[in-house]
């Protein structure tokens, strides 16, 4: 039977578990409940287990038994999942809703925990069809804890005894494409992300008087107007840079003047050379403006996620692997990036891979006006559960054949390489 087939006779489990784990979203490294369920649900399947020393990371590898596999090395490939929720509270309304007040699965990451585990289990029923080992890594703490660099440092890309030679990951979507469209970009696909944090220091006084005091609340002002001029004046609009200020806090009464003024803003990029410009220009033209106002500024710029960049050849193989599956009606090709970001960009810093987006946009809403990812009100479609984990399985399954064909057969095995389920 073709994957697929496979895959949507697990459609109703795959929902069912993704339903569990929306019902309890946990936030940051640490999600035990979470950890848990992933175990459960590996349970029984034959994978390698190790967990994470500083999270509840989780990586589980399977050995291929593929006849041919390559001598000189048997290759590796990694599929990725993040696990953690969001501190939004949930206005979504399913039936499934979260029951942790002040927590919600708003990027979808409990879909890609259920997809990738649902590829577990294919591809553990077939150990036969693979050419060389696979790792599942079940990583927490995307959302703004570099869950991907602390499993980096334990050596998730190591794991099956030497360097994985390929890697992928999901992500699903609550709007922008029509429900089931597979999306992927060579090259830059998402953003930089870093984070500023500003801190105007003055001095306070009463609202009636300002010249005796030492105002921050106006050269904040000034510096959030300031910021928005400086990108559009120093920087070119074909290599865009997009910053906004999301904090703005000064004062706790209207007639007194205090004594700070704190902004916090997220700066996305989408080439080194605009992310070095910006950590420059930013602390210049912030103490610039304070010591124009007599005041001191403490400039925090604090680099987060890189740019996540996919390996061109690594794309056209995720290419080949959804029309082979899908057909090219489901492939959209995008020509710019995303200015979202991601910390699965550190793994593609160590190793060829590419990253794939999926639309689970509900089937009868409009994807150009639904409620973006991180929004309460974002609402993501089961149906496409089966047809992500059948992707995550077949991606491991060619390439790995591809990899040991490449590499030779092993002695005294036949020179046909790893067949697939497609």
């Amino acid at each position: 039977m073709p994957i697929t087939a496979d895959a949507r006779d697990m459609q109703a489990d795959l929902a069912r578990f993704r339903h569990e784990l929306h019902r309890e979203p946990e936030i940051g490294l640490t999600l035990p409940r979470t950890q848990e369920k992933v175990l459960k649900a590996l349970d029984g399947l034959g994978y390698e287990i190790t967990l994470g020393q500083d999270t509840t990371s989780v990586t589980a590898v399977l050995r291929g038994q593929a006849s041919g596999a390559a001598a000189a090395g048997r290759p590796a490939v990694l599929l990725r999942a993040d696990m953690d929720a969001l501190p939004v509270q949930e206005k979504s309304g399913v039936d499934f809703t979260s029951r942790i007040d002040g927590a919600m699965h708003a990027c979808g990451h409990d879909l890609h925990t259920a997809m990738l585990a649902g590829a577990a289990t294919l591809l553990a029923e077939h150990p036969n069809r693979l050419a060389g080992d696979v790792v599942l890594m079940f990583q927490p703490g995307e959302e703004g804890f570099d869950g991907a660099g602390h499993m980096i440092r334990e050596g998730v890309l190591d794991a099956p005894g030497r360097r994985v030679d390929a890697a992928y990951g999901m992500h699903v979507f609550s709007a922008l494409e029509p429900h089931g469209t597979f999306c992927t970009k060579p090259g830059v696909m998402l953003s930089a992300s870093d984070g500023l944090m500003v801190t105007v220091l003055g001095a306070g006084g009463h609202g009636s008087a300002p010249h005796s005091a030492k105002d921050p609340v106006t050269a904040a002002a000034e510096m959030v107007t300031a910021l928005q001029v400086m990108v559009t004046r120093q920087f070119n609009m074909f290599d865009p840079v997009v910053l906004s200020v999301g904090v703005l806090q000064a004062g706790t009464k209207r007639n007194i003047i205090p004594e700070t003024a704190r902004i916090e803003a997220t700066i996305r990029t989408f080439s080194e050379e605009a992310r070095q410009k910006m950590m420059d220009a930013v602390p210049r033209l912030l103490k610039g403006i304070a010591a124009a106002h007599g005041l001191d500024v403490d400039v925090d710029y604090q680099q987060e996620y890189p740019l996540t960049i996919t390996d061109e050849d690594e794309t056209h193989t995720a290419e080949n692997v959804i029309e082979g599956l899908f057909g090219d009606s489901r492939l959209s090709r995008w020509a710019t990036p995303l200015s979202g970001s991601e910390d699965f960009s550190r793994v593609l810093a160590e190793v060829p891979g590419t990253f794939i987006g999926l639309s689970a946009v509900p089937r009868d809403a409009d994807h150009a006006a639904s409620a973006f990812n991180h929004s309460p009100y974002a609402t993501f479609d089961d149906a496409v559960l089966a047809d992500g984990a059948a992707l995550y399985a077949e991606l491991a399954i060619s390439r790995l054949a591809v990899l040991s064909a490449a590499r030779g057969p092993a002695a005294g095995s036949p020179a046909t390489g790893a067949s697939t389920l497609s």
